[in-house]
């Protein structure tokens, strides 16, 4: 099977303009992390977005489907710090954010800081820990700060969660509240391959290895923490057109009316939705929105933001059947 080629980072990739280059980047990322996990390349490129303007994502999956190895594969090809945190029901708030250790030699305390700060924080199954422990990571999510004992650490600037939770199992979990689901800029469904996928991934990873198999796949290191930071600012600079603003809106204020939903989308949820739309043009290669973004973000944007009434709950109505039925009715602006 060839190998995908990769682009070289940011610095030496010329005049190309920057959207260019964010696309050649999105498409390497696609195909990197294509090596390792099969068949998740709208997972990995809404992912990307994520990263571009500084939200953050949560991954609902089965078992097994490869979400933390995916998020491993993403931070070694884009070469950020990575941390992983396992929650479980005895995880401390302190094992997070850290604590404060007497130093007899100075006799004062000393802040050791807990894995929270690094660049790139995979908080696996996240519901397992109860709220007070949840609320810990949320909060710097949020703030991008960390407080103890009266002083604030802040968080690096490229600081991004990546959170996962098992849609099935019920027990011995404790699911985050509305108003924490809100703080995850998407939430992404990560399904079973489809079956070609899947039949690659056990001539990959069924035969029994004796070296580091995950580093005999990802060599390459696509761009670091200088090139993401310029892309950030980049992403800032793409055209959003009234109409297309006016066609996010339509949007929104359609969840706030459907029948089948007792909770619309808020002004900030919009607001989220037109920003990772930019990013999402960046990685097309465009220097401006066009209303398929805004259509291809939506349900991951706003499928954790939307409640359904009880009677949606009855009938099996799911929450992206809902969603498909509003974006097809809001009229796209030509």
């Amino acid at each position: 099977m060839n190998e995908p080629q990769m682009p070289q980072p940011a610095a030496n990739t010329g005049a190309a303009p920057l959207e260019a280059r964010i696309a050649q980047f999105a498409n390497a990322l696609e195909s990197g992390v294509d090596r390792v996990v099969k068949g998740q390349p709208g997972v990995v490129r809404h992912t990307l977005v994520a990263l571009l303007v500084g939200g953050h994502v949560l991954l609902e999956g089965n078992p097994g489907t490869a979400k933390t190895l995916l998020v491993r594969t993403l931070a070694r090809l884009c070469t950020l710090e990575f941390r992983r945190i396992q929650f479980t029901p005895d995880l401390m708030p302190s094992d997070i954010t850290g604590t404060s250790i007497f130093r007899p030699d100075k006799a004062d305390f000393e802040f050791r800081r807990g894995p929270v700060f690094t660049q790139l924080l995979l908080a696996d199954e996240i519901n397992r820990a109860p709220a007070r422990t949840q609320a810990a990571l949320l909060q710097a999510m949020q703030e991008r700060i960390v407080s103890a004992d009266g002083a604030d650490y802040p968080l690096h600037e490229l600081f991004t969660v990546v959170a996962t939770q098992n849609p099935l199992e019920n027990e011995g979990t404790y699911p985050l509240p509305e108003a924490e689901l809100d703080r995850f800029l998407f939430k992404l469904l990560v399904d079973y391959p489809a079956e070609p996928d899947e039949l690659e991934i056990f001539r990959l990873h069924g035969a029994p290895r004796t070296t580091d198999e995950f580093g005999g796949l990802i060599r390459e290191h696509l761009f670091g923490a200088e090139d993401l930071q310029a892309m950030r600012r980049h992403v800032l600079s793409v055209e959003v057109r009234p109409e297309i603003a006016h066609y996010t809106l339509q949007i929104i204020r359609q969840t706030r009316e459907h029948p089948f939903l007792r909770a619309g989308a808020s002004t900030r949820a919009g607001v989220m939705l037109l920003r990772a739309s930019r990013a999402l043009a960046a990685t097309y290669g465009r220097a401006f929105v066009v209303p398929d973004d805004v259509r291809e973000l939506a349900p991951a944007a706003l499928r954790h933001r939307l409640y359904r009434t009880a009677a949606a709950e009855l009938e099996g109505t799911t929450t992206d059947t809902i969603l498909q039925d509003i974006v097809a009715r809001v009229p796209v602006p030509r």
